[in-house]
Order: structure tokens, then C-alpha cells, then sequence
């Protein structure tokens, strides 16, 4: 007899979400928005579908779409359009990028990111045979940078993804914090990574993210798979500095080539005729905050425990104290109510008890699974 808490050698996420697809329910694991794009959106890309625009894209990414890139940062910093790089999404950016450091950091090297870790930063190292660091908040969610910096030293720390909102705990990183981390940098030597692809869509204050210090040592992944709710379309991109631009574009002319000609163009053309989104993002901020600030309270009504957060996609939950394994909880409840979930220990060793909720649904999907995850604990 198959034992159903045997545990997925791949992704949790892909697990659980994999049994929504093949058997129904309500899908709070992966974070896929329950909403539909922007309905303009959509009609630029049926205008565009029957253009003469099927074939490769330029690597780089589509030219207008680079001088709008330019357009929107450039007042945090004076880029240029060659330090950016249109790829298949910010998993693709991530993962182009660690290839890179791969190639260039001679030494062995570690690769910290902060605990919960999203599951890219956590598993890229291992696929390049690499050193990976978890390293822990203290209780009150705070850094000890003096101990942070005295991990680094010891086990040469070269790579440090940061992301702000974060995912699974939608933690947003001060200014004061972000400065002294770039400060570790500068004095070790050490790649930050920024990946900001839920940087417009927090609850309540914009988080700082360090581009007006742009430097050698500062890469910057953002898509508009969130933003947009079009994970499926995989548009994402990379700013890099110009010490090494030319070797990452190298590489991704033998690995990705170009993303999708047809859905860039689309997306330049909704982006310049609707303010770059802005109505669309805005409402969708305010969706996710409801959402967020509703599931949390009502989960919070049957014993969970809910860190404060303050942006992104997820409710980063403990456990009510009659349950204690992540694991466990997350079978149990998707078999006897329907409703997946990801267990925390899939983005930390620390976090057995914990849950990852994705709040990223429409508002009657969000009520169906507080009903269900109510019906459970009533058993």
C-alpha cells in the first residue's frame, strides 16, 4: 500500500499543485493569480497575433521594449539600454545569472539567502554543485549583520539573494538594512542579487530597492508575470552593470536565446497605450491586501500564527499548536477538503510547522478555502 505521506523528491510546490489539476479544488499553493490579465492586454495580443512576428526575437528583447524598460528606471539611475536583458521569466534570470557566477567566481563560493527561501535560491546552488546557506531572522524578524558578516567570511559567501517583498514570508527589507547589507557587499566582494518581482504589489509603503547605488556588485531581476497575472506568458528581465552585461547576454544567446516575439510586442503595445499598467497594478494591489489581511485574520481565528508582513503573494503561517508537522497537514487537508497548500519545511528545515497560503485568488475562491480549512479543524 502506497504510504500518501511520502514526500516529492522535486518541487512541493509542483506537488500539490499538480493535485489540484489532476483532481480538483481550491489551489492556494502555487502562486498563480486566480485573475484574468488586463482585457486590453489580451486584445493587443489577438491584434498581434496575425502579424508577420513568428519568429526569433532579438536576444536582447524587443527594442521598444527595452527603451520602455529605460524610460521607467532611469530616474533611479542613468542606465543605458545595453544593461538590460529580456529573458524567459525571473526564474530564467535567476538561473542565467548563477550559471554566470559559476563560470567567473574562480574559488568555491557559498550562496546565502534568507530564511524561509524561496525554492530557486535554495535549490540553484545544488545544481551547480555549489555551498547553500540558510540563514535565519532573529525572533523578531530583525539581521544580526555582525553575525551575518562573520558567516560570509567563514564560508566565503560570494552570492546573496535578496527579495523585497519576499516569498513565502512577504517580509520588506528597511532602507537602513538594505545600506548595510550593500556596505557587506562592497567590502567582500560579495554579488546581491535583487529580485523585485513583487516590488509593486505591497500593502502599504513601496519597498526600497538600491538602484540609485547601482554598482558592479548589483544584479536586478523584476517580470511581469505578478503585476500582470500572466505567469504563463514568461516576460521577465535582468539589469546588469556593464562589467558584465556582455558575458551574461553571451551566455544566454547558448541557453534561452530570446523570450516570445509575439507576447513582447503585445505587451509593448498594452504598456504604452495604459500607462504601463499602473490602473490594472493598483488594483490588484488592493485585491491582494483584502485578501491578505482577511485570510490572515481568519486563520488566525483558528489558533495559526501569523508573522507581520507587509507585501507579495503569500500568508506565511504556524501552525495552531495541535499540529505540528507542515508535511502532514498539507496531505490531510487536501484530501479531506480539497485545498492545497505548501508545507513550510519546502523553503526552510526550520519551518515544519509552517504553511504558505497564496492569497493571489479571486475573493470567492479565498472564501471557499476559509470554509474548508474551517470544516477541517472542526473535523
Amino acid at each position: 500500500m502506497q504510504n500518501k505521506y511520502q514526500k516529492p523528491q522535486g518541487s512541493y510546490i509542483s506537488f500539490m499543485s499538480n493535485k489540484v489539476k489532476a483532481n480538483g479544488g481550491i489551489n492556494l499553493a502555487q502562486g498563480i493569480p486566480g485573475f484574468q490579465p488586463p482585457k486590453e492586454l489580451i486584445e493587443h495580443l489577438i491584434k498581434v497575433a496575425p502579424t508577420k512576428i513568428h519568429q526569433y526575437a532579438a536576444g536582447n528583447g524587443n527594442n521598444d521594449l527595452l527603451d520602455l524598460l529605460l524610460k521607467k528606471y532611469t530616474p533611479e539611475y542613468p542606465f543605458t539600454k545595453d544593461d538590460f536583458l529580456v529573458l524567459q521569466g525571473g526564474t530564467e534570470a535567476l538561473s542565467l545569472l548563477y550559471t554566470y557566477f559559476n563560470k567567473t567566481i574562480k574559488e568555491p563560493f557559498s550562496a546565502l539567502a534568507f530564511n524561509p527561501v524561496y525554492e530557486s535560491y535554495k535549490y540553484l546552488p545544488g545544481i551547480f554543485n555549489s555551498n547553500f546557506i540558510a540563514y535565519s531572522y532573529q525572533k523578531d524578524s530583525t539581521i544580526d549583520f555582525e553575525n551575518l558578516q562573520d558567516v560570509c567570511i567563514k564560508q566565503n559567501v560570494k552570492v546573496i539573494f535578496v527579495s523585497s517583498p519576499g516569498n513565502p514570508y512577504g517580509r520588506i527589507w528597511t532602507k537602513s538594512e538594505i545600506d548595510t547589507l550593500i556596505e557587506l557587499s562592497n567590502k567582500y566582494n560579495i554579488y546581491i542579487v535583487l529580485d523585485a518581482v513583487y516590488r509593486e504589489l505591497y500593502f502599504e509603503q513601496k519597498p526600497y530597492i538600491p538602484l540609485d547605488q547601482f554598482n558592479p556588485n548589483l544584479f536586478y531581476t523584476n517580470s511581469f508575470s505578478k503585476i500582470l497575472s500572466i505567469t504563463g506568458w514568461r516576460i521577465g528581465y535582468l539589469i546588469a552593470h556593464k562589467k558584465h552585461m556582455a558575458q551574461i547576454k553571451s551566455i544566454h544567446d547558448y541557453t534561452g536565446l530570446c523570450a516570445s516575439s509575439v507576447l513582447q510586442q503585445a505587451l509593448v503595445n498594452y504598456l504604452v497605450n495604459h500607462d504601463y499598467g499602473k490602473t490594472y497594478i493598483s488594483d490588484l494591489r488592493n485585491r491582494l491586501k483584502e485578501s491578505y489581511f482577511h485570510l490572515a485574520k481568519e486563520l488566525s481565528s483558528v489558533g495559526f500564527e501569523i508573522p507581520e508582513t507587509k507585501g507579495g503573494y503569500f500568508v506565511w503561517a504556524k501552525l495552531p499548536s495541535t499540529h505540528t508537522d507542515g508535511f502532514k497537514f498539507a496531505i490531510d487537508l487536501y484530501d479531506e477538503q480539497k485545498v492545497a497548500v505548501i508545507p513550510g519545511e519546502h523553503f526552510s528545515d526550520e519551518a515544519s510547522s509552517y504553511i504558505r497560503f497564496n492569497i493571489a485568488r479571486d475573493k470567492k475562491e479565498v472564501e471557499e478555502g476559509i470554509t474548508r480549512i474551517k470544516n477541517f479543524f472542526r473535523g
